[in-house]
């Protein structure tokens, strides 16, 4: 039997196993043990290649584990476990869950060029039957681009941006952000900025953040929980990343 949730976890992960083989080559991550608590800033940090997107998308549902001991998530009073959706295919269900309970970060963003500022941040509302309540505005002001509403994506700055995309993510309300590396694509001091927003917002709404990022500094004052990604070889043809708690 496995033991209830703790009252604030939002996910819990344990004796997780991802394996990608291509020819004689493979890559296997291994992440011991991870929870994320209701409107926690969690940061994956590591060296290229060590896993951390492949962790990422775990947590985002579009890569199937290998195996796990745990793998759930909680919605409310309801337990769901998510390592048995995927076994038994339930798409459908863990479709649902992306939709409803999680945002996504790209690290260029992703806003659609045809679409203006409003546009892109009503998006994932309409996806998920929702209208506009007034969150929008009221958002886009506490995140500093209330005055680009009306505005295409090729007419703001990168770090303009990159705030459209973590507020587009945050609006719909997900229990969790997931974002890889968000402001690569920013320089130091604008990344610190919109880390901050990040935050800020996230916790105004109570929405928990896992972020990847290369950069242990940027993070260092930010996140509440730090998972660190390593990289060895173990055998000929076979590399080995392993994820934990720092």
């Amino acid at each position: 039997m496995t033991r209830p949730f703790g009252r604030d976890i939002l996910v819990e992960m344990t004796a997780l196993v991802r394996l990608r083989e291509r020819g004689s080559s493979a890559f296997r991550l291994q992440v011991p043990s991870l929870r994320v608590h209701a409107g926690e800033f969690v940061a994956l940090v590591g060296d290229s290649g060590s896993g951390k997107s492949t962790l990422l998308d775990l947590l985002a549902l579009v890569l199937r584990p290998t195996e796990a001991g745990t793998f759930r998530m909680r919605n409310g009073s309801e337990e769901t476990d998510l390592m048995a959706l995927w076994r038994s295919g339930r798409e459908g269900a863990l479709a649902r869950i992306r939709r409803e309970r999680l945002g996504y970060v790209l690290q260029t963003g992703g806003l659609l060029p045809f679409l203006s500022v409003r546009g892109n941040l009503e998006l994932p509302l309409r996806m998920n039957g929702r209208r506009d309540d007034g969150s929008v505005a009221d958002a886009a002001r506490r995140m500093g681009i209330a005055d680009h509403l009306d505005s295409r994506p090729d007419r703001l700055s990168g770090g303009e941006r990159q705030r459209v995309a973590v507020l587009r993510a945050l609006l719909h309300r997900p229990a969790l952000v997931l974002a890889d590396e968000p402001t690569a694509a920013v320089d130091k001091s604008r990344a610190r900025a919109i880390v901050a927003d990040f935050r800020t917002v996230a916790q105004a709404l109570g929405t928990a953040i896992v972020m990847v990022t290369h950069d242990l500094d940027l993070v260092r004052t930010v996140a509440d929980t730090t998972y660190r990604c390593t990289l060895g070889a173990v055998t000929p043809g076979l590399v080995e990343a392993v994820c934990e708690r720092a």
